[in-house]
């Protein structure tokens, strides 16, 4: 029988994947303010920092700082071992895992000719991982009653953004994931849905490779994070959705806008189907430029 009770995240364990900067980190703060115990999972570490800023060990730290609980997960998203691992550590530390946030993503500029050792990268990471993640996560979730699956997308994944072909497509194929695992782990009252950034976000990793633009129509990563736990909160019945971030803001009355204006050009709700519109591709690919989480 499922529960049509909201999804309360106190007292639940979550695990992020990409919780070093960005988004991910955001996500973090914001489930530990609901008061969650959170698994920071990542590459980049005190130890071992990577040329972005941002660490898994900071953002245990900002979440200690603000009275939360945190545990920092150093993980290798290609290997399957350390995706076990990284399964297991909040489940060693807290006994249980109730949430696992797909977030962790990697995208290379490249059209047809992109070269096959970063087409394999993109794909290891943005649709393998997660897969994996969710494999390794099933029986906990199903331990625990009751759980809850998001993974996030881009609005690459619905229209062609030049240069992003491959992360466009590990990105769909992330949302079909979605759709089919909703279907099969409803049972499980297990709801599983997809939050699709199509509004520009100003991320560390974007930043850090966008140069010198206008961001006054750009949102800091509080506000897709509180979407994202919007979604998390939802009754079980909620499950299968792939929400677009805009299309949620207008639709639910959530995520009020931090920028300095508001990002007004509607994106693709739909798989774009023929020959886009040249004249508004500079628009969307800005919405489109939320990768390097």
């Amino acid at each position: 029988m499922q529960n049509s009770e909201p999804f309360d995240l106190f007292g639940k364990v979550v695990l992020i994947t990409g919780a070093s900067r960005g988004v991910g980190a955001a996500i973090a703060l914001a489930a530990a303010a609901k008061g969650a115990k959170v698994a920071c999972a990542a590459r980049s570490t005190k130890a071992s920092p990577k040329p972005l800023p941002g660490t898994i060990d900071e953002t245990v730290e900002t979440v200690v700082t603000a009275g939360g609980e945190a545990l920092a997960v150093p993980t290798d998203l290609t290997s399957a071992d350390d995706i076990e691992a990284m399964v297991a550590a909040p489940v060693e530390a807290w006994g249980r895992l109730d949430v696992v946030v797909n977030n962790a993503a990697v995208t290379f500029v490249g059209e047809v000719d992109i070269p096959l050792k970063r087409y394999d990268l993109i794909m290891d990471i943005n649709l393998r991982a997660p897969l994996l993640t969710v494999r390794a996560a099933l029986p906990h979730l199903r331990a625990a009653g009751r759980g809850r699956i998001i993974s996030l997308s881009s609005q690459a994944a619905l229209r062609p953004v030049p240069g992003l072909m491959s992360y466009g497509m590990s990105k769909l194929a992330l949302e079909r994931m979605t759709t089919d695992l909703a279907r099969q782990l409803y049972p499980d009252r297990i709801a599983v849905n997809c939050f699709r950034i199509d509004i520009p976000v100003a991320s560390e990793g974007t930043l850090a490779n966008m140069g010198d633009i206008d961001l006054s129509d750009w949102e800091p990563t509080s506000v897709p994070a509180d979407g994202i736990i919007w979604m998390l909160e939802q009754p079980d019945q909620y499950s299968g959705r792939c929400e677009s971030m805009w299309d949620l803001r207008h639709r639910e009355k959530i995520m009020p806008t931090q920028a300095e204006r508001e990002f007004t050009t509607k994106p693709p709700l739909q798989f774009i189907n023929g020959l886009f519109d040249l004249d508004t591709e500079d628009a969307f690919a800005r919405g489109a430029q939320e990768s390097g989480r």
